[in-house]
C-alpha cells in the first residue's frame, strides 16, 4: 500500500468554523499522524516498539473543547514569532511595535491569537499535507501581510518532514516552529525519566528569571546543560532551573540551509527512538515543568516533566538582540526552514 493521506471531520471551533483531521500514514504503517488543519496541530504519532505494540508518543486532545481550552500549545504551529519576546515590544526601522503580553511581562509564541489558534486552508497533495494561512497586516500588532506555507509530509524512512515557507508586504519579524511535546514511552506514560536525550550543541543561552536570554551565548562544557553524550532525563532535568527542567535555546552548528542533526531521543525500555534534524540555528528544549495536570487524550493527565519539546526555530527574543542570528524577513525576501523527526526502534 503507498504512502496516503485521509481525512475525517473533528468538530467545530467554538465560532462555528469546521476543523478537519488528516491522517498521514506511509506504506509499511510504521508512522501514522494525524493532524488537524485548527492550528496545523500534530493530534497523534502512532510508532511501534521492539515488541510490534503501537503507542501515541504526543501529548494531545480528544475533542475541539480541549484544545481551546486546555491545550499548552500542544502539537501546533507557532507564529509569527516563536518563543518570547521581551517585555511584548521590539524596534524596526525606527518604529517600536508593542504585543500582547501574555506570558507575563513577556510575549509568547506570537501574541493573544496566534497561529497555533487559526483554522489553516487545507489542501492534499499526493502523500502530503499543505497547509496555508494568511495573517493580515497588523494582526497581534506585528506589521505586514504575511502568507505562510506549511507542508507535513510522512516518507517510507519513517520521517514526519515540516517544510515552512513564508512571505511578506512589510518588513517583519518571523519565526515559525511546531510545538509538538514527545514522550517516547507514550503521551499517557506519566513521566519522561527514562528518556535518554542527546543534543548536538556546544552552546546554549543563559536566561533571566522570565524566561528571556541575558545576551550571553555561553558553552556548555562542564556545565548540566552539556547533552552532547546521552542522559537520562531522570538524572538531570531537576538539576537546571532550580528544580523546575530545561527551557533552553540550544545553539547549534551552522547549517548551510541544509537539515543537520540536532538532538536525538531514546526510550531503552520500549526501544523507540526519535531524531530531530533542521536547518534552524537554535533548538529550544523544554521539559514541560510547567504542565499542570491538564487532561488530554484518553482521560491522561498531564503533570510536570511528562513530555518535552524540540522546537526548532531561531533564538528567543531574536528581534531584541542584534548579535543573535536575525529574524527579520524583508518583502521580495522568502523566509524557509525544514525539521524532520525520524521515529523508529533502535
Amino acid at each position: 500500500m503507498p504512502s496516503e493521506v485521509t481525512q475525517e471531520p473533528f468538530g467545530h471551533t467554538q465560532d462555528g468554523k469546521s476543523v478537519t483531521r488528516f491522517t498521514l500514514r506511509n506504506s509499511s504503517g510504521q508512522l501514522v499522524v494525524r493532524i488537524l488543519d485548527y492550528g496545523g496541530v500534530i493530534n497523534e504519532i502512532n510508532v511501534p516498539d521492539l515488541h510490534g505494540n503501537v503507542a501515541d508518543v504526543t501529548l494531545g486532545c480528544d475533542d475541539m473543547e480541549g484544545y481551546e481550552t486546555r491545550s499548552r500549545f500542544f502539537g501546533a504551529l507557532i507564529g509569527r514569532v516563536a518563543n518570547r519576546i521581551a517585555g511584548g515590544q521590539f524596534t524596526l526601522d525606527g518604529k517600536t511595535y508593542t504585543l500582547c503580553v501574555n506570558n507575563w511581562p513577556n510575549s509568547l509564541h506570537g501574541g493573544q491569537v496566534g497561529f497555533d489558534k487559526k483554522v489553516w486552508t487545507s489542501r492534499v497533495e499526493g502523500d502530503s499535507l499543505v497547509l496555508t494561512y494568511v495573517s493580515p497586516d497588523g494582526e497581534e500588532n506585528y506589521p505586514g501581510e504575511v502568507t505562510t506555507k506549511v507542508v507535513y509530509r510522512v516518507t517510507d524512512d519513517n520521517e514526519l518532514s515540516i517544510e515552512y515557507e513564508a512571505t511578506t508586504t512589510k518588513p517583519t519579524p518571523l519565526n515559525l516552529t511546531n510545538h509538538a511535546y514527545f514522550n517516547l514511552a507514550g503521551h499517557d506514560s506519566g513521566t519522561l525519566a527514562d528518556n535518554v536525550v542527546t543534543i548536538a550543541a556546544d552552546s546554549y543561552l543563559p536566561i533571566d528569571d522570565t524566561s528571556i536570554p541575558t545576551g550571553e551565548v555561553r558553552p556548555v562544557d562542564g556545565t548540566e546543560y552539556d547533552l552532547r553524550r546521552p542522559v537520562r532525563l531522570g538524572d538531570r532535568m531537576h538539576k537546571v532551573r532550580k528544580g523546575k527542567g530545561f527551557d533552553h535555546n540550544f545553539c547549534l552548528a551552522p547549517s548551510d540551509g541544509k537539515v543537520r542533526l540536532a538532538a536525538r531521543l531514546e526510550h531503552p525500555p520500549s526501544g523507540r527512538f526519535m531524531e530531530c534534524r533542521t536547518t534552524e540555528p537554535g533548538l529550544q528544549f523544554y521539559t514541560g515543568g510547567n504542565l499542570q495536570g491538564q487532561r488530554g487524550k484518553g482521560g491522561a493527565s498531564y503533570g510536570p516533566f511528562s513530555a518535552l519539546v524540540m522546537e526548532a526555530q531561531h533564538y528567543p527574543d531574536s528581534v531584541n538582540h542584534p548579535s543573535f542570528p536575525s529574524t527579520i524577513v524583508r518583502p521580495g525576501e522568502t523566509y524557509r526552514q525544514t525539521t524532520v523527526y525520524t521515529l523508529g526502534v533502535a
